[in-house]
């Protein structure tokens, strides 16, 4: 199977002393929905950092669309969207998309014409003229969504995009993704939560900045002879131990 990323032996160390990421080998198929889960501080925004080439790495490699992790020549076909807010809350969400739009390279008539799209497709036409800090959490998580669509990414990477929803928001977003991976975008999600594991195609499983298991869940659940991902995480932690 093609993959869209490669990561041989990396080890990250942060502050000095802090290791983050342990001798990690991975490949993330084209195509899928590709899960990072695993509890809070177990190195799934290290491990995205440095995919997309936020964080230097000096220990290991890492490949992406064949091409080293943070070139330029990636700078329109890989998409990051961080925890944090990443769209201005003093503009309206169609002013962030134009506004990205034509940082992007777009035409004001493309951009306003990519805006009109992208608005339509996050369900938020209704509130194209809503400042940004006045939209709802959800809203706003769906607002940095489109922005991260804009150039019409091969490889979306997205930093627990659905934390804090309520689970109807949640549910909206997954159809999203999923509607994204079917237009042929290959999705890189992480989260905490391991009921959202079932949602995804691949499962990488982290835990203290290294890889337990990285499997369909069908395989993972089979191989580990249990229903849940949460109680095959759980068993691979306790062989481990």
């Amino acid at each position: 199977m093609e993959s869209v990323v490669r990561i041989r032996d990396l080890s990250v160390t942060l502050e000095g002393h802090v290791q983050a990421l342990k001798h990690v080998n991975l490949e993330i198929p084209k195509g899928k929905i590709t899960g990072f889960i695993g509890p809070s501080g177990a190195g799934k925004t290290t491990l995205i950092r440095s995919i997309v080439g936020s964080l230097e790495t000096t220990q290991g490699a890492i490949e992406v669309l064949g091409q080293p992790a943070g070139h330029a020549k990636l700078r329109h076909i890989v998409t990051y969207m961080a925890q944090g807010l990443s769209v201005y809350v003093d503009l309206t969400v169609k002013e962030n998309l134009i506004y990205f739009a034509r940082m992007a390279g777009q035409s004001r008539r493309q951009a306003t014409q990519t805006a009109q799209e992208l608005l339509a497709k996050t369900e938020l036409t209704d509130k194209a003229n809503t400042l940004v800090d006045e939209l709802s959490g959800g809203q706003k998580q769906r607002a940095s969504l489109a922005v991260a669509l804009i150039s019409t990414p091969q490889l979306m990477v997205l930093d627990e995009p659905t934390v804090g929803l309520d689970p109807a928001l949640r549910n909206k977003l997954w159809q999203l993704f999923h509607d994204i991976a079917a237009q042929g975008t290959t999705l890189i999600i992480s989260s905490h939560s391991m009921d959202e594991a079932r949602r995804c195609e691949d499962l990488v499983l982290i835990r203290e900045g290294e890889i337990i298991a990285h499997s369909s869940p069908k395989e993972l659940l089979s191989k580990t002879n249990t229903t849940s991902v949460e109680a095959a995480f759980l068993k691979l932690v306790g062989e481990k131990a």
